[in-house]
């Protein structure tokens, strides 16, 4: 609802997926929080809020999925040192558009791939 006042408009169903991801990441950012601090009690609390929030979104990208998508942005971009990641990157994570997928884990597999080029 807060989104939906913020934008004006109904949200349709990708800012609905990213309101839910950016909840799901914020619940993952207390649980390492609460981890530390020898909270384990918050941390159970916070995973199950998590394990609701991921049944409304989509199937979560394969590791394979990620490599082919990386593989395929860096073939299509031409990439060849670190300075392409942002193009790289835009690349992969439009190929992987209507699945859930970890941003840092593609951001670091296209590190990885850059570096050893």
């Amino acid at each position: 609802m807060n989104r939906e006042v913020e934008r004006g408009h109904p949200l349709d169903e990708t800012e609905s997926q990213q309101v839910v991801a950016s909840l799901v990441k914020q619940r993952n950012d207390s649980i390492d929080q609460f981890m530390k601090g020898g909270r384990q009690d918050l941390a159970d609390k916070e995973a199950a809020e998590i394990r609701v929030l991921e049944a409304y979104l989509p199937p979560a990208a394969d590791a394979a999925a990620i490599e082919r998508a990386v593989s395929d942005a860096l073939t299509e971009t031409g990439a060849t040192s670190s300075k392409d990641m942002g193009r790289v990157m835009k690349a992969a994570m439009a190929k992987l558009a209507g699945q859930s997928v970890d941003g840092k884990a593609v951001n670091e597999l296209v590190r990885a791939r850059l570096s050893s080029t």
